[in-house]
C-alpha cells in the first residue's frame, strides 16, 4: 500500500527515450513541408539553427537524427 510520503522516482532512460521519439517526429514534420515548399520560413529557420537538416530526404533524415541525440542527452542528464 502506497503511503503519502512516498517518492516518485522518474525513469530517466525512458523519458529521454520519448523525448528523442518526439524531437525527431517534430524534425520530420518541417522536412515535409520544406520538400513540397510550404512553411518556407520554419524551413529557413531550421536550416539555419540545424546542422544537418535540410529539405532532402537525407537532410532530414540527417536532422531527425541530430535532434533526437541532442534531446536524449540533455534530457537524460537533467531527468
Amino acid at each position: 500500500m502506497e503511503t503519502a510520503h512516498e517518492t516518485i522516482e522518474l525513469d530517466a532512460l525512458a523519458h529521454s527515450g520519448a523525448a528523442a521519439v518526439v524531437s525527431a517526429v517534430v524534425m520530420f514534420l518541417p522536412g515535409v513541408f520544406g520538400a513540397v515548399s510550404v512553411y518556407e520560413g520554419v524551413v529557413e529557420m531550421m536550416e539555419q539553427w540545424h546542422l544537418f537538416f535540410e529539405p532532402t530526404v537525407v537532410g532530414t533524415v540527417a536532422g531527425m537524427i541530430e535532434a533526437a541525440i541532442i534531446s536524449f542527452v540533455f534530457i537524460y542528464a537533467f531527468a
